[in-house]
């Protein structure tokens, strides 16, 4: 993997550069911005397989849509003016927009425009899909100042038979078991609901594949929704039976407070543990209810996939007042935003690669002596150790993982690390799996 997706100490830089390199490009749930955007990531991910799915190929009960490029968008007031411009900002088109040049009254041109009155200054985020339709988006300042007449109203886009387009990144390890982590690369230019995913994930990506691991670590970069759904219908197999716990990555940038959306039940190894790292390290996270989704969760955990997916964020999507607006740029995260997103990730990371269930090998408690383990010396930090260890030990019945013994002592679970290497090491502690 390239230095630009890992550099230890310095990821939130590395994630913020790549961010502001990818925010001008325009993408979709299809089209050249999405490939665009994957071809960048290949830089830093070179091992990032590319795949094309064609429009009308049957995903569960939906369909790969039409694939959607646009060149140019603008309206023009009675002037000649440039009042609304595409190139100057791409969210100024609503998605999907069907090609038009034609000059229309501000009556007519009324009923496609989009803007807050809310929040004046901001330029809302539209698409339009699965309907045919045109469209501009502008903020409500803007749009209170277009005069009477006529104005030239100008889309070069195509809408066609085409594919869909999505990245796939798989890291082998020791084991067949899998996990899956998940973001999305189909919204225009804004940095925390869109590209912080993307930069947190490669990065995650590129420091998996420079450390030895157990598990599998499947890693995807999709269009929302409609990708999932692609990505199920032509996986799904193989991911029932591998993975054990998975990430879906989005609106990890910001430098609020933490937030996490369980899975559909709440009590899968991947709740668990990401509920363990937040509680030990973010007490003040907020705690969502699933039926508070809005992300690919409702793919991943829908009936009769049920995979073990959860997420981590900062401020959840839609409960910032600058989502799916204009207003979502680049000064709206940070380095040290995505550095802490990248962070906790990663402790989930370490702690499913270490989270086994063990089994003393010894009745009664060990004669830790004589193997070097109890100090000689006794101070009152030398009998915290110790009593964290005979409490490991209390629990190391073969039934608890790591994550059980940490809740039910108390210790968190990077205290335990140490000690259980020493124990394995000393052949008092097995691995039951």
């Amino acid at each position: 993997m390239s230095n630009e997706a890992y550099r230890p100490g310095r990821e939130g830089s590395a994630m913020y550069e790549l961010m502001t390199r990818l925010f001008p490009i325009c993408r979709s749930i299809t089209g050249d911005g999405t490939r665009e955007t994957l071809r960048i990531l290949q830089e830093t991910l070179p091992d990032l397989n590319i795949h094309e799915v064609p429009t009308g190929t049957k995903v569960f009960d939906w369909e790969v849509p039409k694939e959607w490029n646009v060149r140019d968008a603008y309206i023009l007031d009675p002037d000649g003016n440039k009042v609304v411009d595409f190139r100057q900002n791409n969210l100024h088109l609503v998605g999907y927009s069907t090609p038009i040049d034609q000059v229309i009254s501000l009556e007519d041109l009324q009923q496609h425009l989009y803007s807050l009155e809310e929040q004046p200054e901001a330029i809302p985020y539209i698409t339009s899909y699965y309907k045919e339709r045109w469209g501009f988006c502008l903020t409500h300042n803007q749009r209170k100042v277009l005069r009477k007449g006529n104005y030239h109203v100008y889309i070069d886009s195509k809408l066609e038979k085409g594919h869909l387009t999505y990245g796939e990144l798989i890291i082998p390890g020791s084991s067949e078991r899998e996990v899956f982590i998940s973001t999305y690369i189909c919204h225009p230019s804004m940095a925390n609901n869109e590209l912080s995913g993307p930069v947190v994930t490669a990065s995650l990506a590129a420091w998996i594949a420079s450390t030895p691991r157990r598990y599998t670590y499947r890693i995807v970069f999709i269009p929302e929704t409609i990708g999932s759904i692609t990505y199920l219908s032509r996986n799904l197999d193989v991911m029932k039976s591998n993975v054990v716990a998975g990430f879906n990555v989005t609106c990890v940038g910001d430098d609020r407070t933490y937030s996490f959306m369980p899975s559909r039940y709440g009590n899968t190894l991947a709740d668990k543990t990401a509920l363990h790292i937040l509680r030990q390290k973010h007490t003040d996270f907020v705690q969502y209810s699933y039926l508070q989704r809005g992300s690919d969760e409702r793919q991943y955990c829908s009936p009769g996939v049920d995979l073990p997916m959860v997420s981590i964020m900062r401020t959840k999507y839609g409960m910032y007042p600058e989502y799916h607006t204009s207003l979502d740029n680049l000064s709206l995260v940070s380095p040290q935003g995505l550095k802490g997103s990248f962070d906790v990730h990663q402790d989930c990371i370490k702690l499913l690669e270490k989270n086994y269930t063990y089994r003393i090998n010894c009745l009664g408690e060990p004669q830790l002596g004589k193997r070097g383990l109890y100090p000689t010396l006794s101070t009152k930090e030398s009998g915290v150790i110790v009593r964290d260890m005979m409490n490991f030990i209390a629990y190391a019945d073969g039934t608890n993982d790591l994550v059980d013994i940490s809740n039910l002592i108390g210790t968190p679970v990077q205290k335990l690390y140490p000690i259980v290497d020493n124990l394995v090491g000393n052949g008092l502690l097995s691995r039951v799996e």
